[in-house]
């Protein structure tokens, strides 16, 4: 029983900790991509996630094996095909989604489906969640470099041109970094609601928040506290962890709506 108890406690332990890591990135990020109103791509790259589980599950290899190339080659397709021709990112992501989902369909088994779909944060491994870690780590550290940069081509591309920034690199830049948010975001909801990590910490903070300092921080910490609230509330229900943890994050944002409207 001790044994049992002692690997639980780990496993736990695990969970929690990639689950911060995940969820800290995926909230910082969002306070970008709802600036720039493309929280909407998120849901079409974490499909191409799909086929990628597909291989892994087929090769008998750890998840992110499959999962990264597909995601990156996803976001460096979409912005190569959005420099040639000119049309929105919401567009070319809704071809990228069709790709994704399609291929998946064809090839994956049914009874692994659940993988692909809510995530697998609960088996989570400890060579995975170093990489998470890492990965994580890389991601925050990458937002904070282009943070003002894409705040400014968001503004005024023309200005941001003349202000010498390489409006390409730094979209591309943005881009590879949203498809490692989103790999992320796969092993803890799955690929089917990811976009949620992103946008609702995001707009939950922006419900509250006075400043783009406070608008940070606090969307980070609601991201945290729901994936750990969702993860708390899935083992004493027996529910599954990735919904609960979306559940936790709407919960939050309808209780900043009634904070934002007694605050007005």
């Amino acid at each position: 029983m001790e044994f049992i108890s002692t690997n639980n406690m780990e496993q736990a332990i695990l969970t929690i900790t990639s689950a911060i890591f995940i969820s800290s990135a995926a909230a910082y990020l969002g306070t970008l991509m709802l600036s720039r109103k493309m929280s909407v791509i998120t849901d079409p790259l974490a499909h191409l996630a799909f086929p990628g589980v597909t291989l892994a599950l087929i090769l008998g290899i750890e998840i992110s094996f499959g999962i990264f190339p597909f995601i990156i080659i996803g976001a460096l397709l979409i912005w190569l095909l959005e420099k040639r021709t000119k049309l929105p990112f919401e567009n070319l992501s809704a071809v990228i989604f069709a790709i994704g989902v399609g291929t998946a369909l064809v090839f994956l088994p049914i009874e692994k489906a659940e993988e692909a779909l809510v995530g697998v944060i609960d088996n989570i491994t400890l060579s995975e969640t170093l990489f998470i870690t890492l990965t994580s780590l890389t991601s925050i550290v990458l937002t904070r470099k282009i943070y003002s940069k894409i705040m400014l081509i968001n503004i005024d591309e023309e200005l941001a041109t003349a202000e010498k920034i390489n409006v390409d690199k730094y979209n591309l830049i943005y881009l590879l970094n949203i498809a490692l948010v989103i790999g992320l975001g796969v092993y803890l909801v799955g690929g089917l609601i990811t976009a949620a990590l992103v946008a609702i910490p995001a707009a939950t903070s922006r419900n509250l928040s006075k400043n783009l300092s406070s608008y940070q921080t606090m969307s980070v910490i609601f991201g945290i506290l729901s994936s750990i609230t969702g993860i708390t509330t899935a083992h004493l229900t027996n529910l599954p962890t990735g919904p609960m943890i979306i559940v936790a994050n709407a919960i939050l944002f309808i209780l900043s709506l009634a904070f934002s409207r007694k605050r007005s």
